[in-house]
């Protein structure tokens, strides 16, 4: 996995540049997981204000403060996923209608996390870079 830093990230301190405090240790958590994944091509960045991974330019994942990170998934599936784990999944009303999927951070396991990433890394990455993550 190639990983590309662009942009300033919140939370972190304005001098160093570095992630802190549990901003810091959820993006790590993030990186982590995207790592052991393989998943190509994940940039760090921001996403209106906000920490966030993307794909081509496009966020796929987003911390929104301490104790939520939001996806970006189809709608459909979205509905889904919050229909079979509530405790992990919700939606508030600015989210309706969007595809974005809110979660709660100290809820979702490693394995269900990594599974979530891979889905919204498919979901937003262009065409061809997801066919050959396919193919591995």
């Amino acid at each position: 996995m190639r990983l590309k830093k662009s942009g300033a990230v919140c939370g972190v301190d304005e001098h160093s540049m570095k992630p802190n405090g549990e901003t810091a240790a959820i993006l790590q958590r993030l990186l982590r997981l995207v790592t052991a994944a393989h998943l190509p091509d994940v940039e760090t960045s921001t996403h209106y204000g906000l920490p966030a991974l993307k794909i081509g330019g496009k966020a796929f994942a987003s911390i929104k403060n301490t104790k939520t990170i939001v996806l970006s998934l189809p709608v459909d599936r979205k509905e889904q996923l919050i229909e079979m784990a509530p405790e992990i999944y919700f939606q508030s009303d600015h989210y309706i209608g969007w595809p974005s999927l809110p979660l709660r951070i100290a809820e979702i396991g490693d394995a269900e996390l990594q599974l979530r990433l891979i889905e919204a890394w498919r979901f937003r990455a262009p065409k061809k870079l997801r066919a050959a993550f396919e193919t591995i």
